[in-house]
């Protein structure tokens, strides 16, 4: 007597895969990094006499920025990493972020894009995470007007937020309560950090504060660093602490179920599936 199986009734739920980050798309994400890391960090090294402000430049890193970041995406789609499905879910979650934003306004720190960032950029991949963060950063200020010598920097922080989330330990490894206290944590000190670089962007142009925290081109970076930690903790501090506990609470509330309806939705795309054809 032979036991009767059935193969649909033995097939397992494939796992929630992120899409893959291929060799040319590693490539095209450390180049964009390097980028914004002189971007952003240039001015601590410069002479007195530089004349700098990060105002005139920011045009010429978003010229840069915006072939970089489609070179993301053409690499990852040369990878095998991307196709239309994924494109139309980047989409999706991007409009979602371009919603939420305004929601919070930006007062007192309470944005509640930034838990949504979090949880896509876990179950999608850090390379779809940059994309994600950064196309919908520049899609909300164009919604919401805020669009300024700020915004390069606020795509390249943003996107640098979400891949943050993309790089945690693999999602098999930790599960339940476990995945949402070290999404929560993560959460948590990426706002931080997100506030932190954000007013190194602002700080070195702005003037008329108290010597104490204002930034001295040609000083040495130690004596700038120290001006630069008492800046943050005067300015910006309350902001940050307002984002980041606004994020635990929405990721320890709703992560749960976002998080199983965002790994339900890559299961069905299943973007690494071949297309193959039978006659």
């Amino acid at each position: 007597m032979t036991r009767n199986t059935s193969p649909v009734a033995a097939r397992k739920p494939r796992p929630a895969r992120p899409v893959r980050l291929g060799p040319r798309a590693i490539a095209a994400l450390a180049l964009i990094t390097l980028v914004g890391v002189a971007a952003f960090g240039w001015p601590l090294l410069a002479n007195a006499d530089s004349g700098l402000a990060h105002a005139p430049d920011a045009p010429w890193l978003f010229a840069a920025l915006l072939p970089l970041l489609v070179g993301v995406v053409i690499a990852t789609i040369a990878d095998d990493g991307l196709d239309a499905k994924a494109v139309a879910m980047l989409g999706v979650l991007a409009a979602v972020g371009v919603a939420l934003r305004p929601l919070g306004a930006g007062t007192a720190g309470l944005e509640p894009m930034f838990f949504l960032m979090v949880l896509s950029g876990r179950v999608l991949g850090p390379g779809f995470g940059f994309v994600l963060g950064s196309v919908t950063m520049f899609a909300s200020a164009l919604l919401t007007g805020g669009v300024g010598p700020w915004m390069p920097f606020q795509m390249l922080a943003m996107g640098w937020f979400t891949m943050g989330a993309g790089l945690l330990p693999a999602p098999h490894r930790l599960r339940g309560r476990a995945e949402l206290a070290m999404l929560a944590v993560y959460g948590a000190l990426a706002s931080f950090a997100y506030g932190t670089v954000m007013n190194l962007q602002g700080w070195t142009f702005i003037g008329g504060m108290s010597s104490g925290i204002s930034f001295h081109p040609g000083d040495p970076l130690r004596d700038n660093l120290v001006r630069f930690f008492a800046y943050c903790a005067a300015t910006s501090l309350g902001w940050d602490l307002g984002r980041a506990a606004l994020t635990v609470v929405l990721t320890v509330a709703l992560g749960a179920t976002l998080l199983k309806a965002l790994r339900r939705a890559t299961r069905r795309a299943a973007f690494e599936a071949q297309v193959t054809f039978e006659a």
